[in-house]
């Protein structure tokens, strides 16, 4: 009978802690909130989704952040941002009704005053420096929130990560080249630990870099805002961005994720299995028949699962385009076309609105999932992963490679990034769009072409070979990169800058929310009338 490795021993004496202290948790009362405000408040939350879909995982991040940053326009205080904040995020369906302890709210404020002391005591910058600053610390408060409130699936998704990243330090090795720069051993278990992040969660920088300030802070989550160490990390706090900067984009982090990404797989299933029944789990893992079966069915659930979250994308992703677009074409397209450029169509506008929406559908569409043989690799990978074996697989990464043709390629390729874009320029030019409307358009094939990509790399979590493309992906590539790549990039100002959320922040969700707190306290009032009738 082969033996349990000690990393799967760990990880499942962490589940069974991770266990006992859920059930601990089932016992404790939490805030409770209106129903009726409740719904209300989920309905227009379901809305809001449409207008700014994001993976699933990342949708209460991003409620947070966009909630605290709403709170901290009205007030700088965190005692009186913690409690609306959470309400808040309660109401709109985040969290779930009284499961939240009430001694929550002031660990929430200690995080708000943590951050808003780092504001106030960072080195003076420039304004731009500062705006940038603000979005980021309050991207890292908004991670540090969500794990305040729910710090058991965090403390399982921790687990998993650091039993990932344990097994990948001991499988990649680094091969340097000719040159003397070496790549310290620490730089490589940060891009390993950064990419299996990336690879297991999918987890987004503010999130990754909000675990790469606890790693190097380990007192992190409980400095208060008059620590000396706080005090300090202020002081040196534009040193430690750049630091994490440098980091999430160093220059070996792309060949991390791709070997990491190609085995994520194997940890998951891991981690389902153990998290079904954690005290039983060494007994059904010890056992290699046992595993394998074991592994065949929660692959099938995983299986399953990722056919319904593609559903679910082309679904949100389509309407999010869709209503985008047409948001824009009313507000942007239609009037400047109508009274500046006077080239207002129906036809053109009907082609603005319907193309990126059905391009994006198209993209979905064509998604494969993994083959049937995928199954059984998935299996042999599981017995290396679950036993302590002496041979490893060793994965390679090559520290400088000798690029004879570098410059001529880069050449070729500056050139044939514009062909798409002009091909595209010259077919709306001949249906005479004006130069505003083939701008959006061409922005939203881009959007349009990033977020495709995206969703099918998803689809490809559960294949663990190596990608094999066809001799026809080569021309597609030649055509569709210049557009995912500049895609990417105007997904990231989008994110910052979309002029649409920016207006349905401040026009409709303050607003709405004060609706939403009187309705709830007016319930509250009525209750209290009725219960003097008795």
């Amino acid at each position: 009978m082969p033996e349990l490795s000690q990393s799967t021993q760990k990880l499942i004496s962490q589940y069974q802690n991770w266990q006992q202290s859920l059930q601990q948790k089932d016992n404790v009362g939490g805030i409770h909130v209106d129903e009726v405000a409740s719904a209300v408040a989920a309905f227009y939350e379901r809305i809001r989704e449409l207008l700014d879909w994001r993976e699933e995982h990342l949708m209460k991040k991003m409620a947070i952040e966009r909630v605290l940053k709403r709170r901290l326009l009205i007030s700088d205080d965190g005692a009186s941002v913690a409690e609306p904040l959470v309400l808040e995020l309660i109401r709109g369906g985040h969290f779930l009704n009284d499961r939240i302890p009430e001694e929550k709210i002031g660990e929430v404020q200690k995080i708000i005053d943590k951050y808003i002391y780092i504001l106030g005591n960072h080195p003076k910058a420039n304004e731009k420096s500062k705006l940038h600053l603000y979005d980021w610390l309050l991207g890292m408060a908004a991670c540090e929130i969500e794990e305040t409130l729910s710090p058991f699936s965090f403390s399982r998704e921790k687990a998993l990560i650091e039993y990932m990243a344990s097994s990948m330090a001991e499988k990649i090795k680094l091969k340097d080249g000719h040159t003397p720069a070496k790549i310290i051993e620490e730089e490589k278990d940060t891009q390993i630990y950064i990419a299996v992040q990336k690879a297991l969660f999918k987890l987004d920088n503010p999130m990754i870099t909000y675990n790469l300030f606890k790693r190097k802070y380990a007192q992190w989550k409980d400095l208060a805002a008059d620590d000396p160490l706080l005090t300090e990390i202020s002081k040196n706090i534009y040193s430690i961005w750049d630091g994490i900067e440098k980091d999430l984009n160093h220059f070996l982090a792309d060949k991390f994720y791709r070997i990491c990404e190609r085995f994520d797989t194997l940890y998951l299933i891991m981690g389902d299995i153990i998290s079904e029944n954690p005290a039983g789990a060494a007994e059904t893992i010890k056992l290699p028949e046992s595993l394998e079966k074991k592994t065949a069915v929660v692959y099938q659930q995983k299986l399953a699962t990722l056919k319904s979250r593609m559903r679910r994308a082309a679904i949100y992703a389509t309407l999010s385009i869709f209503i985008t677009k047409i948001l824009m074409v009313l507000a942007v397209e239609v009037p400047l076309d109508r009274y500046l450029t006077q080239q207002f169509s129906y036809f053109n506008l009907g082609l603005n609105i319907l193309i990126p929406p059905l391009l994006m559908f198209f993209l979905v569409l064509l998604i494969k999932l993994p083959p049937k043989d995928n199954l059984q690799k998935v299996i042999m990978e599981m017995m290396k992963v679950a036993y302590a074996t002496e041979r490893k697989d060793a994965y390679t990464i090559e520290l400088y490679r000798k690029k004879s043709m570098h410059f001529i390629i880069n050449v070729f390729y500056f050139f044939t990034f514009f062909a798409p874009f002009v091909v595209i320029i010259w077919g709306l030019n001949k249906l005479h769009f004006s130069v505003l409307s083939i701008i959006i358009f061409l922005a939203f094939v881009s959007l349009i072409s990033f977020a495709g990509v995206k969703i099918r790399e998803r689809a490809r979590e559960l294949e663990i070979a190596e990608k094999r493309e066809s001799p026809l992906m080569v021309f597609i590539d030649l055509f569709s990169l210049p557009l995912i790549q500049a895609g990417r990039w105007l997904s990231g100002q989008w994110a910052r800058y979309n002029v649409i959320l920016i207006m349905l922040n401040f026009l409709i969700d303050m607003p709405f929310q004060t609706f939403v707190e009187f309705l709830e306290q007016w319930r509250s009032f009525l209750k209290e009338k009725k219960e003097e009738i008795h």
